[in-house]
């Protein structure tokens, strides 16, 4: 059984476990267990598997009645969990983070069940904190997370990503004219998650002038919240070098085409462009938990292997920054190399061999 959710960041890991599994086990049964509402619910059955919703929500940070409904959803996801535990009787349950990981893992362990925590990012989270306390195992995707958990259940596996992505070379042609790019300039690519990111997406409209002039070309993510505005005024704007995307399906090619990288800091994304092994620009999102990017990117500024622009700063000094490292190989270089000895290309399959671990 696999259990949470709620963003990609946990849920395509959560998938690439499944998959790692079913390809080493294939008479295997896997059951998903998600938030109701939350984009699992959509996106594990779309990767061929089953899963069950638990009506659970997370407490809101300023005050509102939801947070009042909080207890009754609580309870209702721990009874639910329960029933779903017994009923499936897995031999083993991974939590992935997200919503619905808490009651499943807490019922499973109350159960017998051994349980395994995959935290994804450098900055442990509450929910993974407390189950970890009386899981079998912890899967880990940066080192130093003794400051969390255990040392003895900690196995530093990193991330699962899609298989795609492990395989680049050769494509950068096909990429190109997928995309409708110019061969013959640089490509910035610029990725703000699915949903978008509010900063990134105005410091494209501030700066996409200034890229243009500079001979850049730009393939832009911008999100489905923000993709008619961005459409509007790219239009207004007239520049043909800027390549705009509500949302890129094909990102093995994403990256392939790209000489340089724009992109939030979560644990998916970290994970995924240290395996694509080019120069990038980490611009955090400030509006997490334990501010979890921000600490996600420092762990790479501190090895050489990415550049780091605040939020507060990226409207205004975009452009710039993307300028001094496109036209500085050396350092491109050395962040690009730097960030490719951080990958964990087997991440998935080391995940299956604790789990076999856990159920020999």
């Amino acid at each position: 059984m696999v259990s949470g959710g709620g963003t990609g960041g946990h849920i395509y890991p959560a998938i690439a476990i499944a998959n790692a599994w079913m390809e080493k086990h294939p008479g295997s049964e896997i059951l998903f267990v998600g938030a109701l509402g939350k984009m699992e619910m959509q996106k594990v059955p779309e990767a061929g598997y089953q899963i069950k919703g638990l009506p659970v929500a997370g407490l809101q940070r300023s005050l509102s009645l939801e947070n009042l409904k909080f207890p009754f959803k609580l309870l209702k996801s721990l009874s639910k969990a329960s029933k779903i535990i017994t009923d499936f009787k897995p031999d083993a349950v991974v939590g992935v983070g997200g919503y619905a990981s808490g009651p499943v893992l807490y019922a499973a362990q109350r159960n017998g069940i051994p349980t395994l925590v995959q935290e994804q990012n450098s900055y442990a989270g509450l929910t993974n904190k407390i189950l970890a306390k009386k899981a079998k195992k912890i899967c880990v995707a940066y080192p130093e997370m003794d400051r969390f958990f255990p040392t003895d259940r900690i196995a530093y596996t990193g991330n699962p990503v899609r298989k795609d992505i492990l395989e680049l070379s050769g494509k950068k042609e096909g990429a190109i004219a997928h995309f409708g790019l110019d061969p013959a300039k640089k490509t910035l690519l610029v990725l703000g998650g699915s949903l978008g990111a509010r900063t990134l997406n105005q410091a494209m409209l501030k700066d996409m002038q200034k890229l243009d002039e500079e001979g850049f070309q730009v393939l832009w993510q911008c999100g489905k919240f923000y993709f008619q505005e961005m459409k509007s005024k790219l239009a207004d704007s007239g520049l043909t070098t800027i390549h705009l995307n509500e949302f890129i399906r094909e990102m093995d090619l994403a990256y392939a085409a790209a000489d340089m990288i724009v992109s939030r800091a979560g644990a998916l994304s970290v994970s995924e462009l240290s395996l694509v092994g080019k120069p990038v620009i980490f611009i955090p999102s400030p509006n997490v938990a334990e501010d979890h990017q921000t600490k996600n990117a420092m762990a790479y500024v501190n090895h050489e292997a990415a550049l780091l622009l605040k939020d507060s700063a990226a409207e205004g000094a975009l452009a710039q920054k993307v300028t001094m490292l496109m036209k500085d190989r050396q350092l491109s270089e050395l962040l690009g190399k730097n960030i490719k000895n951080l990958a964990k290309p087997n991440a998935a399959n080391a995940i299956v061999k604790e789990i076999e671990q856990l159920i020999a």
